[in-house]
């Protein structure tokens, strides 16, 4: 069988502002089939905000595709750049609050939820906690913000397969602050000078960018590299690892009794150095009647052509369903 690719580009027939409270709004859109199946996607980071491609892992005919940036990013407001928001009011239990509010808003009574990365954790954190409002459910990259899958990426562990980048990574860090890179970090994402938070969302930011593909992408480190966008998602993934997730140790994978009865599909790059596969075989151990797909040739990125291929062939399963 030929390898399935995205679906063609499409344009959102309907967009807008949900007013969630606290000063807060989240950018929203609809794509594809008014009278489709409904399906959200979850963007990565947190803090990554979506892109025309994740329209594209539908099929526009046969579903009605919700996308929307998660709070404080993309093109919510206010965004995570500006020096004087405050991140308080962005919690893994606002953002589901927000998911519902947008379920609502659609009139779906069910739908069919897409996370990667953070977004992985988003779904499963919506999914246990509203497992009546999921139709289906589809994770890849699996990333449950456990204190050793932080510590792998943000301390020790992936700084072995890339040392040079590493580098950068530690550079805005003194030696005498590197025992505990995330809370270093959260010192210089939220000082007063912005040239400060600049110079270490970059590296934050570039160091995540770097890894994400098994083969490097000078466009992903480009748009890493971006300011507002550097700014806004290291703040917002520093401020969601600094409190771990907002979850209890192993909430995640401890609470997947509650997605029985929940069709599912979980993809995992094998060679993915930012939330490696272990994380997803416990997952896959926890909630074994979901499809469990481990993709010998691919890292983390959707985008890699095995977990492209896993992810199309598990929403076109899902429209027919």
């Amino acid at each position: 069988m030929s390898q399935r690719t995205l679906y063609p580009p499409i344009a959102p027939y309907d967009s807008g502002m949900l007013d969630v409270g606290g000063g807060d709004s989240v950018y929203w859109e609809l794509c594809g089939n008014p009278d489709g199946k409904p399906a959200v996607f979850l963007h990565g980071g947190p803090g990554g905000g979506c892109a025309p491609d994740h329209r594209r892992l539908f099929d526009p005919e046969r579903y009605n595709i919700l996308l929307f940036d998660q709070r404080n990013c993309g093109r919510s407001t206010p965004h995570a750049s500006g020096m004087d928001v405050d991140l308080k009011a962005n919690t893994t239990w606002s953002l589901v609050a927000d998911i519902e509010r947008l379920r609502e808003m659609v009139g779906a009574e069910q739908w069919l939820v897409f996370g990667g990365s953070w977004g992985s954790a988003l779904a499963l954190a919506y999914a246990e906690e509203h497992p009546e409002r999921v139709s289906g459910l589809v994770v890849r990259g699996i990333f449950t913000l456990r204190d050793d899958e932080l510590q792998w990426f943000y301390q020790s562990g992936a700084s072995h397969i890339f040392p040079d980048v590493w580098d950068g990574y530690l550079a805005p860090i003194p030696e005498e602050e590197r025992g505990d890179l995330i809370a270093a970090y959260a010192r210089r994402l939220n000082h007063p000078d912005r040239d400060v938070r600049v110079e270490a969302a970059r590296a934050w930011s570039v160091w995540e960018g770097s890894t994400v593909t098994l083969l490097p992408n000078e466009a992903v480190r480009a748009q890493h590299a971006e300011e507002d966008y550097a700014l806004a998602f290291a703040r917002i993934e520093n401020h969601y690892f600094s409190n771990k997730g907002f979850f209890t140790p192993g909430q995640l994978i401890e609470r997947a009794g509650r997605l029985r009865g929940i069709p599912g599909v979980i993809v995992q790059g094998r060679y993915d150095v930012c939330t490696p596969a272990r994380t997803a075989f416990d997952l896959h151990k926890a909630w074994p009647e979901a499809d469990f797909h481990i993709v010998d040739d691919a890292g983390h990125a959707f985008s890699e052509p095995g977990i492209l291929h896993r992810l199309i062939e598990a929403t076109d399963r899902f429209a027919a369903s």
